[in-house]
């Protein structure tokens, strides 16, 4: 009995190890508010896709031209899903006291726009090379009042990245306008570019629906 039952477990598990080998397979890179919406994208996408989320943290460019090969691996993806530019707006300071020494007023810049752009075009061509599809998600809002980006810079830096991608014929998911039209209950606090679960959770919707978007072309 307990063999048969064995035996038993061994093929259910046989079973949904193949069905999840058969499914379309998306990569999600990204910072924290990637992570943050990443379960919302498994959940909605759920028997349909099979979703990751490289291990860690995206940061800035600078971080992903070091880390890109490692973090696509041996998968063959169908999908991938990126993003960087909170990290590169940001200003910091090696004396700020606030979480991640943000400090906009005494601090540096992480990457230049212009730099921005040039590490977007690097790493973009490589992702090409992938034969996925990809699609890039511009950054989301800068709200009033943070410790260590301006106001503005967001939309500075994603119509750097809006050449990049229509040059290199890469899809748009627009995060920013869809961050741009939450009221101020979905961020986490005042001054916070992250979200609360509510905020998350439709940008995992929206960043779903981008997936599946692509996949039916």
């Amino acid at each position: 009995m307990i063999i048969r039952f064995l035996s038993f477990i061994f093929l259910v598990s046989l079973a949904t190890t193949l069905v999840a080998n058969e499914l379309p397979k998306a990569l999600l890179i990204g910072d924290s508010i990637s992570i943050g919406y990443t379960p919302h994208v498994v959940t909605a996408l759920k028997g349909k896709v099979d979703v990751k989320h490289h291990k860690g943290n995206a940061q800035h460019t600078g971080t992903g031209l070091k880390m890109l090969d490692r973090w696509i691996g041996e998968t063959q993806w169908d999908v991938i899903h990126f993003n960087w530019g909170l990290w590169d707006l940001c200003y910091r300071h090696p004396q700020s006291k606030v979480q991640g020494r943000r400090d906009k007023e005494r601090g540096t810049l992480t990457t230049s726009l212009e730099q921005y752009e040039k590490n977007l075009e690097q790493l973009a061509t490589r992702l090409k090379k992938t034969q996925a599809r990809l699609i890039w998600a511009h950054t989301t809002t800068v709200p009033e009042g943070e410790a260590g980006r301006k106001v503005g810079d967001d939309d500075e830096y994603n119509e750097a990245a809006a050449r990049v991608m229509k040059k290199l014929g890469i899809t748009i998911n627009d995060l920013n306008a869809l961050t741009d039209s939450f009221p101020h209950e979905l961020f986490t606090a005042p001054g916070n570019v992250h979200f609360k679960t509510g905020g998350s959770m439709k940008l995992g919707q929206a960043v779903a629906g981008k997936i599946l978007e692509a996949l039916a072309k």
